[in-house]
C-alpha cells in the first residue's frame, strides 16, 4: 500500500487492530492527527492508550489495519530514522538515562540519539541548544547535577528537553504529570499550555488518565475504553460528562473554569 502523502496528516490510523494471546488492545480504531493539532487521550486503565502512543511512535505495529506516521507506513519504512523524527516522553522510554549523567548531558545525547555520553563529540550549537531547552523548561540551574539526584517533577523536564533536542516532527506524552504532587503537576500543565501555543511546536499527543492535566490550548481530545472509540474531535465538544461517563462507567460530571477542566462523580443517593 502507498504511504500517506497528505503533508498535513501526522499520524493516520486506519481501522486498527492490535491482539495480543488473543486479546484485542485496541479494535477497529481510525484516528487522525494533523500537523498543527494537540490532542490529550483519555481513557481508564487497559483502554488501550498506550498501546495507541505505542503505535503512533512506530513502537508497535498493528494486527491488522494501517499505520502511517509523518507519511511513512509502519511496515514499510526504515523505522529507525523515523524515530528519529519523533520525541516521546515518559512511559519505559526515559528509565534507562544514567543516574550519574549530568543533566546537560541527559539532554546534549540527544542530538545522537544515545543515552549516556561516551566518546561522540558535539558542537557550540548542540551545547547552546541544551542549554536554551534546559532554560525554557525551568531547569538550567541543574545544568551540572547528576540526573539520579533529581526530583519525579525536574526529571519530567529534563526529560522533555531531551525529547525536543532534535526538533521533532511529532510529540507524544505518556502520563507526563503521573507521580507529581499538586504543585508539580500545574508547573508541568502551565508549561505545557506554552508548548501548546508556539505555533512552531511540533503535533503533540498526551495520554492522561486525567482532565484535570488537559493543558491549555490543546485542541482536540480522543476517549478510548475497551480499546475502543468512545468520542474524539474538538476537545470542548468531547470533554462532556456524558462522554466521560460513558469512558469510566460511572456517572461523572464535568465543570470547565477558563481552560481548564474538572471531572467528578455524582453523588451517590442517600
Amino acid at each position: 500500500m502507498a504511504a500517506n502523502t497528505d503533508p498535513d496528516l501526522v499520524v493516520a490510523l486506519d481501522a486498527v487492530t492490535v491482539t495480543r494471546d488473543g486479546n484485542a488492545l485496541v479494535r477497529d480504531v481510525s484516528w487522525q492527527v494533523e500537523l498543527d493539532e494537540r490532542w490529550v487521550v483519555l481513557g481508564p486503565n487497559g483502554a488501550g492508550k498506550t498501546t495507541l502512543l505505542n503505535l503512533a511512535a512506530g513502537r508497535l505495529y498493528p494486527s491488522t489495519g494501517t499505520v502511517h506516521v509523518l507519511a511513512e507506513r509502519l511496515g514499510g519504512t526504515n523505522i529507525a530514522e523515523l524515530r528519529t523524527r519523533l520525541g516521546l516522553v515518559g512511559g519505559h522510554h526515559v528509565v534507562r538515562i544514567p543516574p550519574d549523567e549530568t543533566v546537560h548531558d541527559a539532554v546534549l545525547t540527544a542530538a545522537w540519539g544515545v543515552l549516556g555520553r561516551y566518546r561522540e563529540s558535539y558542537d557550540a550549537m548542540d551545547d547552546a541548544r541544551a542549554g536554551e531547552l534546559l532554560a525554557r523548561w525551568g531547569v538550567a540551574g541543574l545544568a551540572g547535577r547528576r540526573y539520579g539526584t533529581l526530583s519525579d517533577g525536574e526529571r519530567k523536564r529534563v526529560q522533555i528537553a531531551r525529547a525536543l533536542m532534535t526538533d521533532p516532527e511529532l510529540l507524544l506524552f505518556d502520563e507526563p504529570a503521573a507521580g507529581l504532587d499538586l504543585g508539580g503537576r500545574e508547573d508541568l500543565v502551565r508549561r505545557l499550555a506554552t508548548l501548546a501555543a508556539d505555533p512552531d511546536a511540533p503535533a503533540i499527543v498526551l495520554v492522561t488518565h486525567h482532565v484535570e492535566e488537559i493543558p491549555p490550548g490543546f485542541t482536540h481530545a480522543l476517549l478510548v475504553r475497551d480499546g475502543a472509540v468512545v468520542a474524539a474531535g474538538p476537545v470542548d465538544q468531547v470533554i462532556t460528562g456524558d462522554n466521560l461517563s460513558d469512558t469510566f462507567g460511572l456517572p461523572l460530571s464535568v465543570n470547565r473554569i477558563g481552560d481548564r477542566y474538572t471531572a467528578l462523580s455524582h453523588p451517590l443517593p442517600s
